[in-house]
């Protein structure tokens, strides 16, 4: 009866692990570009130095995204060069606190604060010219202006206010990204950052309302977006609250994929350990018998 009991154990585990898992579909949108402001986010080119422009979403369990889009505006004729994307976790993650104030605050020589903020460095990166994914681009409309950016006035406290570059006028334009190399993220908060390589022009990443009109997700916590270039590296500003003193701001974009979830180990654990509890009783009323 024992080793029954205990072939039987071994027996489920070895079902369970190999049982397929159901992958529950994912996506997240923070909704249509809404024209307030436009925000560069770009390699590093001639004469341009390299910018980054953070939104934020939430996976509520380990997700394989397979695709993204966003919305941007490309000004002064601009035509797209390259693309990379990256993803980054939310500080303190991935990030040097000691050399933050610490708590509450977290500011730097550079920075009023870096609560809320993407992290140091990147958690992971994608490349089209690497062949990780391929995208399209739609034209949504041919004169689409926002009324204010922020381009180069990206500068470390006590300048960090600026007002933004005021007002711009270019394309609205689709970006539709599909991974070969999906993007597989464990449980966490995470900012995603698309950066645009353009000829000529500026690309723009148009913003989205705050708090979220219209799109999916969870969106709670719903943070700001945020801009660095690479002179402000590892920190960053909030667009809103620090540069401009408008919004906050969101950025225009969406994800999809699939939630990847992870065996009912906890279940089976438990009905071990109430079979070896069985075991460990059958063999003390053998001994006592």
């Amino acid at each position: 009866m024992l080793r029954s009991l205990a072939s039987t154990f071994f027996l489920s585990i070895a079902l369970i692990s190999a049982a397929p898992v159901a992958a529950a579909p994912f996506s997240f949108s923070t909704g249509n570009p809404d024209g307030k402001i436009g925000t560069t986010s770009r390699p590093s080119s001639a004469g341009k130095i390299e910018t980054e422009t953070g939104d934020d979403f939430i996976l509520t369990a380990p997700t394989n995204i397979n695709q993204a889009t966003f919305v941007g505006l490309l000004t002064n004729g601009a035509t797209v060069s390259n693309l990379h994307l990256e993803m980054y976790r939310v500080f303190p993650e991935d990030s040097n606190v000691g050399r933050t104030s610490g708590s509450p605050d977290f500011s730097t020589p550079q920075v009023p604060t870096r609560v809320n903020s993407p992290s140091d460095v990147a958690f992971e990166e994608r490349d089209a010219g690497a062949g990780d994914f391929t995208f399209t681009t739609q034209v949504l409309n041919n004169n689409f202006t926002v009324s204010n950016s922020v381009i180069n006035g990206i500068n470390p406290k006590p300048n960090q206010f600026t007002g933004g570059d005021g007002p711009a006028t270019g394309q609205e334009v689709l970006f539709t990204v599909s991974f070969s190399n999906p993007f597989s993220l464990p449980t966490d908060h995470y900012f995603f950052i698309p950066q645009v390589g353009v000829n000529s022009g500026e690309f723009l990443w148009l913003s989205a309302a705050k708090p979220i009109v219209g799109g999916t997700g969870p969106f709670l916590p719903d943070l700001q977006s945020w801009i660095r270039n690479e002179d402000l590296a590892p920190d960053w500003l909030r667009i809103g609250t620090d540069i401009t003193h408008q919004g906050p701001f969101n950025a225009a974009f969406s994800l999809s994929g699939t939630e990847v979830p992870e065996p009912g180990t906890l279940a089976l654990f438990g009905f071990g350990l109430i079979l070896l509890a069985r075991i460990s009783r059958g063999k003390q009323q053998e001994a006592a018998r």
